[in-house]
């Protein structure tokens, strides 16, 4: 025992030490790699939106391309980079400079002022070419083999192989293919410049070497709508399209985007809104302002994308319940360039409220789809003031009808609205109305309700002929609580139907009630709510959508002879 060696006190402290040592190593390296790859990543991104601003391409960039992708530049197959969203042109991340410098993107105005309306060539980018394209000369496929290869036409989309290119094609006049009806060439907008510059204004003489056919687009886009596809959308409009022509709302509001409608000949521009009912009754507001500016020449006819949740108006013109890419962008512009012009009431909602010592408060409102007081409003109200807190949180339309559902069976047992009837005193053209028990009034302009329901016709025996968004009356209906909304909205029970008005005027006596008009809610107190006529909206309609409801109203020949809307012609 004695004569073991016992070790040195410094030894346990060395080895304690190299344990510390490698343990640090462990978490510090780790750490380290991180801070510093995001460092790099960080640089790298200022770098390449530094690149991106000083461009004239439309530079966006994409973690991973969702088709198989090759370098314009370097011919390698990449995974991720940027691509322009107007000329479709991509890149790897290493390439942008040289792209920037080899590759030139659209043009919206011509350098060149004596060139006329239709002496532009060409504008030829090779590879990436879109999936079943077919050769222009050979009519075979184009972008089957993998690698880069083909050529498209960033104006008109046409393809070509690479062996079919040939001198005479590359000098070739672009026609603007199967959408010159509704792009604006840079030609025209360089003619215009230089009209302008002379002080001259005759803009239909200039128009009539496009065709009687030209009807121009314009391309207003809600990037924040419903399930955010606004943003992709932009970019596929501006590849199809002149960029000139496609405007986010957000970022220029649509007063101003709708300006250029004043350098188109009369009558003759359309405008295509991408966004929910909301974004659509902001637009048609800078439409009326182009009216008070004495621009009624220039008003355009407007048809809608719906991005939003609730979409009613865009179903009653036939755009259908919601857009989620289920067609090309490409059969969207089809479907305008085929739809009709129609006219769409809108009406002024006028709320006066009585303040202190009897002073009136007046607020004034413009209606599109319908108004209304009760539980649907108390629901809007609920999803509104949520939204406000966590935007972020509702990007979805299926989630944000889900929060619809929640608040609807919350006050299916809470019962806020009770007692409406003895609340309020409403008048038809001036006649009082008397109330059985409701909990909600609704006011409608449109066909449409919550989402799809078609409200004041019904089903069973007693359905009513359509409502009509063009005939200058509103239908006024009652409800007798959320669980009745909600049987409405499955067809198992019809609205109470009021009437229908010319004018409609709803006195609150007592008490907050929650109120919107076309799904902006707020709370109210006493006050009278004044609903007249105010202009008509042109508006397109498109008639190869048809929802349940529409298939079963046109199904009975005797009630189409009878009041001559079960076709699906667009109402006068």
């Amino acid at each position: 025992m004695e004569g073991e060696k016992q070790p040195a006190p410094y030894e346990g402290l060395f080895a304690d030490g190299h344990l510390v040592l490698w343990t640090l190593c462990s978490v510090l390296l780790p750490v380290f790699i991180t801070f510093w790859c995001s460092l790099q990543r960080s640089r790298r991104q200022l770098h390449r939106r530094d690149i991106f601003r000083k461009s004239k391409h439309g530079w966006r960039d994409t973690d991973l391309f969702s088709h198989p992708t090759y370098c314009c530049v370097c011919a390698q197959h990449i995974l991720q980079g940027a691509f322009c969203d107007c000329c479709g042109l991509r890149v790897d991340e290493g390439c942008l400079k040289k792209a920037d410098k080899r590759f030139h993107c659209k043009e919206i105005m011509l350098k060149n002022d004596s060139k006329a309306l239709d002496a532009m060539h060409h504008h030829w980018i090779r590879g990436n070419v879109p999936l079943c394209s077919y050769c222009v000369v050979c009519k075979q496929q184009c972008g089957s083999q993998p690698k880069l290869c083909d050529y498209r036409c960033i104006w008109c989309q046409k393809t070509v192989h690479d062996e079919c290119m040939k001198n005479s094609l590359k000098n070739e006049q672009c026609d603007f293919g199967e959408f010159k009806n509704l792009i604006i060439p840079p030609s025209y907008l360089t003619a215009i410049n230089q009209m302008r510059k002379d002080k001259k204004t005759d803009y239909a003489m200039l128009a009539s070497k496009l065709g009687k056919q030209w009807t121009p687009l314009i391309i207003l886009a809600n990037s924040r709508s419903g399930t955010n596809m606004g943003e992709g959308l932009l970019g596929e409009f501006r590849i199809l399209l002149n960029p000139v022509q496609v405007f986010d709302v957000t970022k220029t509001p649509p007063v101003k985007a709708l300006q250029l409608c004043t350098l188109l000949p009369y009558y003759s521009a359309r405008v295509l809104v991408c966004g929910g009912d909301g974004t659509v009754g902001w637009v048609l507001d800078a439409v009326d302002e182009m009216k008070i500016k004495g621009q009624e020449k220039y008003i355009p006819q407007v048809a809608v994308l719906p991005l939003g949740t609730g979409n009613d108006l865009s179903n009653t013109l036939g755009w259908g319940t919601g857009y989620a890419g289920e067609i090309p962008v490409a059969q969207v512009l089809r479907n305008v360039m085929e739809a009709d012009g129609v006219k769409l009431d809108r009406w002024k909602v006028q709320v006066t409220n009585k303040g202190y010592y009897n002073l009136r408060k007046l607020k004034e409102f413009t209606m599109n789809n319908y108004f209304s007081v009760g539980p649907d409003a108390l629901m809007a109200l609920n999803f509104h003031a949520h939204r406000e807190k966590a935007p972020s949180l509702f990007s979805s339309r299926i989630l944000n009808k889900a929060v619809y559902l929640f608040y609807g069976t919350k006050d299916c047992l809470v019962q806020e609205c009770k007692d409406l009837n003895k609340k309020v005193e409403l008048e038809l053209d001036g006649e009082r109305v008397e109330l059985p028990n409701l909990e909600g009034i609704i006011v409608l302009n449109i066909g449409y309700w919550g989402g799809g329901c078609r409200l004041w016709e019904g089903m069973g025996d007693e359905t009513y002929p359509l409502a009509r968004h063009d005939d200058g009356l509103l239908e006024v209906v009652g409800v007798y609580g959320s669980f009745h909304c909600a049987q409405i909205q499955v067809k198992l029970a019809n609205p109470f139907r009021i009437g229908q008005a010319h004018t409609v005027r709803l006195i609150l006596k007592c008490s907050m009630m929650p109120m919107q008009v076309d799904g902006e809610p707020w709370a109210q107190g006493p006050c009278t709510v004044t609903i007249t006529h105010k202009t008509h909206a042109l508006m397109l309609y498109f008639s190869g959508e048809q929802t349940d409801d529409d298939i079963s109203s046109t199904s009975d020949p005797e009630d189409t002879k009878e009041t001559d809307v079960g076709k699906r012609e667009p109402p006068r």
